[in-house]
């Protein structure tokens, strides 16, 4: 197993303020399944990536690309975790939450989302919008020092159109099931480096923690920015993208981690 780089911290000339009572901590990443490569020569990256997940040290991980269970894989790798990799992943003294976005011949996958403060609720929307692609959303309500913080996990399609009509049913979700006075936190992988989902968001009241593109993919060489937090009734803070061969040895993703203010 690989040795992981230090805990990452954004860069800034502050100290840190992860675990102050104001400031909340947030990540977001594709985890490719857990398995990178192909065919013969695919590669178990699960155990990793557990390591890399504590590394994040935040309060709110959003994951995308996970497995519940797969026959296929756990078959061929002798080291295939006997429990779903969103409970794997968690560590020590965070809550896990997955719902499925997909059912295939071998198993299912979805979103996760890990959390160091209680979880009060969780819920899912299917989001798929044509037969090729099964999407969906996952919805999570963390208690944060005594407020409810309502969080999105989404993994948008690939094609364009459909990423279109996904932020349009992500805008009708918000309106039906969250109050417009609660902190919001949509985060995920959103397939798109072009500008006219972004805008969508920001016409419904989202925001990112910078204007600068902060590349995530592909992990080896990030050329653009698929993944992202933003954010609705919380304060931007700083934005960082982990880098370095032990990052895009595990995914076709890298990470990405934000910090917020929490309103008072």
């Amino acid at each position: 197993m690989r040795a992981m780089p230090p805990a990452i911290r954004p860069d800034s000339a502050e100290p840190m303020a992860g675990h102050q009572a104001a400031t909340l901590r947030v990540a977001t990443y594709n985890i490719h399944k857990g398995v990178l490569g192909l065919g013969p020569r695919r590669r178990l990256e699960i155990h990793n990536l557990s390591l890399a997940v504590e590394q994040l040290d935040a309060d709110i991980v959003c994951l995308q690309e996970v497995r519940k269970l797969n026959h296929r894989e756990a078959a061929h790798f002798s080291r295939w975790p006997e429990l779903p990799q969103a409970d794997y992943l968690a560590p020590e003294g965070y809550e896990a939450i997955y719902r499925t976005n997909a059912y295939t011949r071998h198993g299912e996958h979805g979103n996760a989302m890990l959390s160091r403060w209680p979880v009060l609720s969780a819920g899912h929307e299917d989001m798929s919008d044509h037969r090729f692609e099964q999407r969906g959303l996952l919805h999570g309500v963390v208690s944060v020092h005594g407020q409810s913080v309502h969080v999105l996990v989404v993994h948008l399609g690939l094609i364009r159109a459909s990423r279109v009509r996904q932020a349009a049913q992500l805008d009708q979700y918000i309106r039906r099931e969250i109050p417009t006075e609660a902190p919001l936190i949509v985060a995920g992988d959103f397939n798109d480096w072009g500008e006219r989902v972004h805008r969508h968001f920001e016409r419904m009241g989202l925001q990112t923690c910078e204007p600068a593109a902060h590349p995530t993919f592909p992990a080896r060489l990030p050329l653009v920015q698929l993944d992202y937090v933003y954010v609705r009734g919380l304060t931007p803070l700083r934005v960082v993208v982990p880098r370095g061969r032990a990052w895009w040895r595990m995914s076709d993703h890298l990470p990405l981690i934000a910090e917020f203010t929490l309103p008072q």
